[in-house]
């Protein structure tokens, strides 16, 4: 069965075009929402895809009415394949997985989303190699300075509990067990 999915941005834009394209492709059943592609809890999405069967069709106008970005197609493409149903654009005829240039022109995008994502992890990781050379440190700011570590220690050693020096350093007394070698700490 052939399955439209029909998507506008906004509440004043109209899906009557959309629609009448689907319809006229042969759509039997057809998914509308006004929300924007960049939102990934759209529920008429999720609702056709919940409802696809092997063989099932899914047919869109244009690709970026179903997904906003490469990664959100190539998503909703292996969404589909994983179900045994293809993907069907009207205004891109390549962008057409029943067909096998279709299956490859999707193929090589998967592949150019992956060298994109490998090209940002190794940018990335060379620039955090950078900034820590030059001292700059990543994650949360310390919940405690050194000065309430030692002192947190201390109290504990001269035998105040955990919960006890915690509230003196102010902070949690979980924060101490993170914090403090298991040897300065006492039970409670």
């Amino acid at each position: 069965m052939l399955m439209g999915y029909a998507r506008v941005s906004t509440e004043d834009q109209d899906l009557r075009l959309q629609r009448a394209a689907l319809e006229a492709a042969g759509c039997r059943r057809i998914f509308e929402e006004k929300v924007s592609g960049a939102k990934r809890d759209r529920p008429e999405l999720a609702r056709m895809l919940d409802q696809l069967r092997e063989d099932d069709v899914v047919v869109v106008t244009r690709l970026d009415r179903l997904a906003r970005s490469t990664r959100d197609l190539l998503d909703i493409a292996e969404t589909l394949n994983e179900k045994g149903a293809g993907l069907r654009s009207l205004a891109e005829p390549w962008a057409d997985t029943t067909t096998p240039a279709g299956r490859m022109v999707l193929t090589v995008f998967a592949g150019m989303a992956e060298f994109e994502r490998a090209l940002i992890y190794q940018r990335t990781s060379a620039g955090r190699a950078a900034a820590k050379a030059r001292g700059v440190r990543f994650g949360r700011k310390p919940k405690l300075t050194a000065d309430q570590k030692e002192l947190a220690a201390d109290l504990i050693g001269k035998g105040k509990s955990v919960r006890q020096a915690a509230a003196l350093v102010r902070c949690h007394p979980a924060t101490l067990y993170r914090t403090l070698p298991v040897s300065d700490l006492a039970p409670d």
